[in-house]
């Protein structure tokens, strides 16, 4: 299991991760937009060019962020970030969240993502925000 850190932005994460990238000096892993999702997901032509999701090498670990959704809540400098959580199994990963949002919410339930992960989101009962990923492939 791993721990990384994600970062929502409003608008401005490819000009944030721009930054981090030439502060510690290493080149992201992934880098995709809004408009390179899935043809039924719905986007507006003023999304397009957002960042649906980045990732970003630093040492042993990987900062990873996007800009916020079109369809989520907006972005609250502060409240802006999740702890991401890679588990080794479906199972794991539903007893992840189960056991995180224990007294808090579901924000999006587990399920199979077009990016090949089967994915969920939660708040605990401290206000924090988790992601609770495990990749499908492997």
């Amino acid at each position: 299991m791993s721990l990384s850190i994600y970062l929502t932005f409003d608008g401005n994460c490819r000009e944030a991760f721009e930054f981090y990238r030439a502060v510690f000096g290493t080149e992201f892993v992934v880098l995709s937009t809004f408009g390179e999702g899935p043809e039924d997901m719905e986007v507006s032509d003023a999304d397009k060019d957002k960042v649906m999701h980045v990732t970003l090498p630093i040492g042993s670990n990987v900062l990873m962020g996007s800009d916020n959704s079109p369809h989520g809540p907006p972005v609250v400098v502060g409240n802006n970030f999740s702890i991401s959580v890679d588990a080794q199994s479906r199972e794991e990963s539903d007893d992840l969240i189960g056991r995180l949002a224990d007294g808090g919410t579901v924000t999006m339930p587990m399920e199979e993502t077009f990016w090949g992960s089967y994915f969920g989101m939660c708040t605990d009962p401290f206000g924090v925000n988790w992601m609770v990923s495990c990749d499908l492939s492997a």
